[in-house]
């Protein structure tokens, strides 16, 4: 079954959560709840795992999610004003494919909205 026989009609709020997710096969697959559930565990769980480690996860056709280390930096205290320096730390980052771009655009187009689309989905 490709990608594009999935129906999202179902959604109740504006966001895909993993319970829709687990849901989403459970009805259009034909898997058990409890399979469909540990599926989309399991698929998170691989996910973050390869980050953590420090591999790029690369899913064709969706994007990449990638670690990056952040230097350190001065920082401020909001509240106070006060310099507090800020530490390195690693930061995950997901750059959409060019197909997901496309296929993000091309929906805006339909929609009637504007010709072009700004991308800024890295995290800096």
């Amino acid at each position: 079954m490709n990608a594009a026989e999935f129906t999202l009609e179902a959604l109740e709020t504006p966001a895909l959560t993993k319970a829709h997710l687990a849901d989403l096969l459970f009805e259009q697959i034909g898997l058990n709840k409890r399979e469909s559930k540990d599926m989309v565990e399991a698929f998170f769980e691989l996910v973050a795992g390869s980050l953590i480690e420090g591999t790029d996860v690369k899913i064709s056709g969706f994007g990449n999610f990638q670690i990056r280390v952040k230097a350190p930096r001065p920082g401020r205290n909001p509240r106070t004003g006060e310099a507090i320096p800020i530490g390195e730390r690693r930061v995950a980052t997901f750059h959409a494919s060019a197909k997901l771009k496309e296929q993000i655009h091309g929906s805006i187009e339909q929609q009637g909205g504007p010709s072009e689309v700004e991308w800024s989905l890295g995290a800096e």
